[in-house]
């Protein structure tokens, strides 16, 4: 993989990860349009794209640093007193810290269920992800007209974590979207658009960390020896705009609707299939 190559694929990792319109769509896709794809293995670029996530991952802790200070704090404080066996009722921020964790649980475990379905070729696949990319772009319009947005994050429950956490594990389908997903949920839950947002970029910390640290450590040797610089331009590149990204769209959603994320997906995925019909792309 070339310097450039990487760069491009950096970028185009910030601006999509954390936009409702899948990053593995777009990485899989610019991939194989430049060729990067075809000089790795299935298990190299799930290595690759899982690793650069760490760029995006330390965009998300720069950008919430306050609030994820705030966070541990009240989790652990609040925590330290119940085992003490005090009478204490958990702040919002300290059942927020339980709720990301609970709401990690799906992904983890159906992670690792399907964890060689997850690094095979079928994760790779153009069908795969031009479906997805329009079934999650439905199920996002549905969610804008029936979601009643009115709730934020600290009005959240054990339920509602769940639910959104099992979103987050549909994320796993390649096109489905990890924020697509798991803001399509927040909606259906009551939360305001903004907050969805929120709570999906926190509920993402611990399985990007998980998965970036795990791929990071399987393929360390192909990356040290093959893949080091590119890796390094990638995941700065993705942490850089990944930054930029969040600020963009928290800003967007507090006035703004996500039908325009919607028609996006639409038109990609039929743009995807018909790339792959014509063979402009191998499937």
């Amino acid at each position: 993989m070339t310097l450039w190559q990487a760069l491009i694929l950096g970028i185009i990792q910030g601006l999509t990860e954390f936009l409702p319109i899948s990053s593995t769509a777009h990485m899989t896709l610019t991939g194989k349009l430049l060729g990067a794809m075809q000089k790795l293995s299935p298990e190299q670029w799930t290595a690759f794209m899982a690793v650069i996530q760490l760029g995006t991952l330390l965009a998300v802790l720069l950008y919430f640093a306050p609030d994820l200070v705030t966070i541990t704090r009240e989790f652990i404080a609040g925590n330290l007193y119940y085992l003490k066996g005090r009478d204490m009722v958990l702040s919002p921020e300290a059942r927020l810290g339980w709720y990301i964790i609970i709401g990690s649980i799906p992904i983890v475990i159906i992670g690792l269920i399907l964890k060689k379905l997850i690094e095979g070729d079928s994760t790779k696949n153009l069908y795969v992800i031009s479906i997805s990319l329009i079934v999650w772009a439905v199920f996002l319009a549905f969610a804008e007209v029936h979601g009643r947005r009115m709730r934020t994050v600290e009005q959240l429950t054990i339920f509602d974590s769940i639910l959104v956490g099992i979103a987050q594990a549909f994320a796993l389908i390649p096109g489905s979207s990890r924020s697509g997903t798991t803001i399509t949920a927040g909606l259906f839950v009551g939360l305001t658009r903004e907050s969805a947002a929120r709570f999906s970029f926190l509920l993402s910390i611990p399985s990007v960390f998980g998965a970036g640290a795990y791929e990071l450590y399987k393929y360390r040797h192909e990356i040290i020896g093959q893949l080091n610089l590119p890796v390094i331009v990638a995941t700065i590149a993705a942490a850089i705009v990944g930054y930029i990204t969040i600020e963009l769209l928290m800003r967007y959603l507090q006035t703004h609707t996500t039908y325009i994320f919607v028609g996006y997906r639409i038109i990609l995925g039929v743009i995807i299939l018909a790339l792959v019909l014509t063979k402009v792309v191998n499937a």
